[in-house]
């Protein structure tokens, strides 16, 4: 087979696990994440663009196991030993399979793991942006709504509270991960994105804010 051939394979069983995952991190978002990698990848041609697909496609491959362990397990770490045996099984060499295990172990921002390549770091960026604008508003309600949290708490509420507990709110994500995003970005045009969408969620939550205030 050859690459693109191996790579529908792939995404084949990418689908079908995620078929079942929750919204906000389903089959979609890995395609949304797919499309901001290559749009990344195009504006940094030296980096190696089959691998940035590959991990992009495969960056969640382990959430459903994360979810389902409340987040006890690290999708990243447990999808970075996933992916390896999936990956040989569709005929990637050795090489390609270490640098995609890499990429994903060192995609996810809570864990603190540094991309050590471009490829890479271009999958961080490209998950970070789906995270952030109207599509990362849009996930944030969404995983709150699943974990039955409130529509809308103040700061002092959010950041005084629990991660899946009903003050786990689209606020509190925001205040805690998503604001920070921008300056966490590892390439320049990834920067750039993210300042754009960033500046969008500000705008978004302080009407939020100022449509909940109770005087």
């Amino acid at each position: 087979m050859d690459f693109e051939q191996q790579f529908e394979e792939v995404r084949h069983r990418v689908k079908t696990k995620l078929g079942v995952a929750s919204g906000c991190h389903d089959f979609d978002h890995t395609l949304r994440v797919l499309h901001n990698a290559e749009l990344l990848a195009e504006k940094l041609p030296e980096a190696d663009r089959k691998i940035v697909r590959l991990a992009a496609l495969l960056h969640d491959f382990a959430r459903p196991e994360e979810m389902a362990s409340k987040g006890k397990i690290c999708h990243a770490l447990l999808g970075a030993e996933l992916v390896r045996p999936l990956l040989a099984e569709c005929g990637f060499s050795g090489g390609m399979i270490e640098a995609v295990s890499q990429a994903v172990l060192t995609h996810r921002y809570r864990a603190g793991r540094r991309p050590a390549t471009l490829e890479a770091e271009i999958v961080y960026d490209a998950d970070k942006l789906d995270s952030l604008g109207a599509v990362g508003i849009g996930r944030a309600f969404l995983f709150a709504g699943r974990e039955h949290a409130r529509l809308h708490n103040t700061a002092e509420e959010a950041l005084s509270s629990e991660a899946y507990s009903r003050e786990d709110t689209a606020y509190r994500e925001y205040l805690v991960k998503l604001r920070k995003l921008p300056d966490c970005m590892l390439t320049a045009p990834g920067r750039r994105l993210a300042a754009e969408r960033a500046a969008f969620m500000k705008e978004f939550f302080d009407r939020l804010n100022a449509e909940t205030a109770v005087h």
